[in-house]
């Protein structure tokens, strides 16, 4: 995995897998990473990573 997040999340999402906010705090976020069909969770991270609070918004998945 990237030790960017923001930029490990753009290469799940353009290989056709999702990823998917898991738990949100106010100071970060933990993502699980899942197959290209949603269902099987492949790996997960939890990061305070300033960019990529901001690159998600309010956004809770990558087909939102």
């Amino acid at each position: 995995m990237s030790t960017d997040p923001v930029e490990t999340l753009h290469r799940w999402a353009d290989s056709g897998a999702i990823w998917r906010v898991l738990t949100r705090r106010a100071d970060s976020v933990t993502i699980g990473l899942f197959e290209c069909t949603g269902g099987q969770e492949v790996d997960r991270f939890t990061s305070a990573d300033p960019a990529l609070l901001r690159f998600l918004g309010e956004r809770t998945s990558s087909d939102s």
